[in-house]
């Protein structure tokens, strides 16, 4: 089986655009000048990428991609499996093919992972954080233009769940709307009649008393935003009697120190931003 067959979620129809915009940017039109002028063009050779720290493993698909791009006949082997938890030192993909296609797709390969690894262990910590509690930690729209999709994958890939994929699949009335519209009533009551019965509407509430008043309302889900552990307690015992089988979600300055407290209030989802605009990159190297 090939990574991709193991990994069904994995967004495989992104790669290669995904891939090819990493390395145009990269080779631009004169191509790796320095690979080029010192390595000759039927030269072979092995190399390994392999941790640098402790992380959960995550984009390897992309990695392959990369030097394949370059060489067709790259022969690559992963050694673990994507969303793996490994240790400083462990070899995650093993390389063997042209020298210039290693060293000038070393780069954007190694980002891609390193990167995509990074959510995935942050994702992991926070996953861990909350364990024996019913919260499940969800991503945010805050990723990176262009790799929405596979940071979500690595969300996945580090025991989290996604969030709304972007502003098409779901309603989420949030301030500025309610604030445009003139009320969360009104808000409300605009979205479900402007979209069809299958489409979820989550709102945006600061406070108690709007949460009341969105409750009065048809809603699927409630977004608890910035409240206070005292005051996401109390949210969450207003709102599930009053609208049975409703989503409540915490959202807002979620820390890793914070998230258990959080999550013992009864939320059903922790959204944690973080996740996604701010990860630390997993120390990943590439060696001949």
């Amino acid at each position: 089986m090939t990574l991709l067959e193991t990994n069904p979620q994995f967004p495989r129809h992104l790669v290669a655009d995904a891939v090819h915009a990493a390395l145009a940017e990269d080779l631009g039109l004169a191509g790796d000048v320095t690979t080029n002028a010192l390595i000759p063009g039927d030269a072979v050779s092995q190399a390994v990428m392999a941790l640098r720290e402790d992380g959960c493993i995550a984009g390897l698909p992309l990695a392959v991609a990369a030097f394949r791009a370059l060489d067709p006949s790259m022969e690559v082997a992963a050694q673990v499996r994507e969303g793996a938890f490994a240790g400083a030192g462990t070899a995650i993909v093993r390389l063997s093919g042209s020298t210039r296609a290693i060293l000038s797709a070393e780069r954007v390969a190694l980002n891609l992972v390193q990167h995509l690894s990074g959510v995935a262990t942050a994702t992991r910590r926070y996953v861990e954080a909350v364990a024996g509690t019913a919260a499940k930690i969800v991503c945010t729209r805050k990723t990176t233009p262009g790799l929405r999709a596979f940071e979500k994958y690595a969300v996945l890939a580090g025991g989290g769940a996604n969030h709304r994929f972007g502003l098409f699949d779901a309603v989420l009335i949030k301030d500025n709307h309610i604030a445009a519209a003139g009320s969360v009533s009104g808000a409300i009551e605009r979205a479900r009649a402007a979209v069809g019965h299958m489409v979820k509407i989550e709102v945006e509430v600061d406070t108690l008393a709007q949460l009341e008043e969105a409750l009065r309302q048809p809603i699927d889900a409630v977004l608890l935003d910035n409240m206070a552990v005292a005051e996401l307690k109390a949210a969450v015992a207003l709102a599930k009697p009053a609208r049975p089988g409703i989503l409540c979600e915490a959202s807002g300055g979620v820390r890793l120190e914070t998230v258990r407290a959080i999550a013992e209030t009864g939320v059903d989802m922790i959204s944690v931003g973080a996740l996604t605009h701010s990860v630390k990159a997993l120390d990943i190297g590439l060696d001949f």
